[in-house]
């Protein structure tokens, strides 16, 4: 069997398959998985999985493990990571699904929940799991048992229902779903709307023979800009692998940052759903997002990078809406889970209501410049962060995840990566100029290599 404490990760397992993750392996963490949530009352597990073939060997081994711990299983085939989540939701119990989102394919993981979506990381469960699973099997005297469910149906009436349908105009869409599990949500849930889809890549194909399902990087949007340009097509949605994660394109083919989606969906919430709501937003997001909230009425709510951290913080707080610079929005009707499609939704309800195109409906929210995120190698994180913080003690300052300093008209965020030995640098400034100025002033600061 692999080495379980290399691939337990900060908010999931991952890893390559067969010489990280294996069919041991799964087994293994399947057990543990099954006695961890026997001790929060479950009785059933949900399993899925995406496209990649190493997932079909890995969830059966993972169910072998929980049916041996006396958990029964109810199988869901092939699902999108948030409909994984609606289906925990739902239906109350507990939830894994093998994907490795947006890696590339020699790549497999789980991704894990409890009962109603609730987040499971690293401080709520997930290495409580790998020490189950690193102690040995405990099999039960009863073996659970294996049936089969189908959530898609449901689930595209869920997503469906974040928005007044009769509001949509016909739109030119096109969706790229990089052969991954947007094949499978993307076309379900257009169905019928008054949408002219035309979709790349549909085929699901966890060998990815397009490009990778990572559309966090600009050459892998490249396919659906020139497909935007070509068509004359209103928007563009690119999808990761398991779909959760969508990042869109205007009409002019240009890309539109996390940020400036959130903001845009923060505001249809405000301003048509729930005017005063509590809406999140992680410390990288562009200082436009809580502004926007403010101006509509509604109370920002700044939290760490993560979906576990954005999760807690909704709960606690009640908060209507989330969102992560890295495309990730989360719904507070939808669990308090993320979902790539919903968000989409919104922006199209959004765009039917403007007279105008995508791009004049985000003018107002786009102001400020960005650096994206720049990551380098260093020896001691904890000490760089120290030394910049030393350098920056005259502007204020916090530590709620690495180091953020407010300069003035421009303001950085600078934390440690989970897994590597990365710091990673995101910067916002009122213009590209003053982006790449501050930028090199801070990396002087931070030394180290690039990655």
């Amino acid at each position: 069997m692999s080495d379980l404490t290399a691939i337990f990760k900060a908010y999931d397992v991952r890893g390559t398959v067969p010489d990280q993750l294996d069919a041991d392996a799964a087994r293994a963490i399947g057990g543990a998985f099954a006695r961890f949530v026997r001790t929060q009352g479950a009785t059933r597990v949900l399993v899925g999985r995406d496209m990649r073939p190493s997932g079909v060997e890995l969830v059966a081994a993972f169910t072998d493990g929980v049916l041996d711990h006396g958990v029964d299983v109810v199988d869901l085939g092939l699902v999108a990571t948030d409909m994984m989540y609606f289906a925990s939701g739902s239906l109350d119990a507990p939830g894994a699904v093998f994907t490795a989102s947006h890696n590339p394919a020699e790549y497999n993981g789980i991704k894990m929940c409890l009962a109603g979506a609730a987040p499971i990381g690293r401080d709520t469960g997930l290495w409580a799991i790998r020490d189950l699973a690193l102690a040995g099997p405990e099999p039960a005297p009863r073996r659970g048992t294996r049936t089969e469910h189908d959530v898609l149906d449901a689930y595209v009436a869920h997503v469906r229902g974040f928005i007044d349908v009769d509001a949509l105009r016909p739109l030119r869409v096109v969706a790229d779903t990089a052969n991954g599990m947007g094949g499978l949500v993307v076309p379900a849930v257009f169905a019928d709307l008054p949408v002219e889809l035309d979709h790349l890549y549909p085929e699901l194909d966890g060998t990815f023979p397009n490009h990778p399902a990572d559309p966090i990087q600009p050459e892998n949007q490249r396919d659906l800009m020139a497909r935007v340009l070509e068509t004359g097509a209103d928007i563009g949605l690119a999808f990761d692998g398991d779909a959760d994660r969508v990042f869109l394109v205007d009409e002019r083919a240009r890309p539109v940052s996390g940020s400036l989606t959130t903001a845009l969906v923060a505001r249809e919430i405000l301003q048509r759903h729930e005017p005063g709501a509590a809406i999140i937003h992680n410390l990288i997001c562009s200082r436009a997002v809580p502004e926007v909230i403010r101006e509509n009425g509604g109370t920002p709510v700044r939290t760490r990078v993560g979906h576990s951290f954005i999760k807690a913080v909704m709960a606690e707080t009640g908060a209507a809406f989330g969102g992560e610079h890295s495309g990730h929005y989360y719904f507070r009707d939808n669990y308090r889970a993320d979902s790539g499609l919903i968000a989409a939704l919104v922006v199209l309800e959004a765009l039917s209501r403007h007279d105008g195109p995508l791009s004049d409906l985000l003018a107002p929210l786009d102001r400020y410049a960005a650096s994206g995120e720049i990551n380098t190698r260093v020896d001691d994180a904890a000490a760089v962060i120290d030394k910049v913080a030393a350098h920056y003690a005259d502007h204020p300052q916090d530590r709620l995840d690495g180091l953020t300093v407010d300069a003035g008209d421009w303001w950085f965020n600078l934390r440690p990566s989970n897994t590597e030995p990365l710091l990673r640098l995101n910067l916002e400034a009122p213009t590209p100029a003053d982006v790449e100025r501050h930028v090199a002033e801070v990396l002087a600061l931070v030394g180290g290599t690039g990655a």
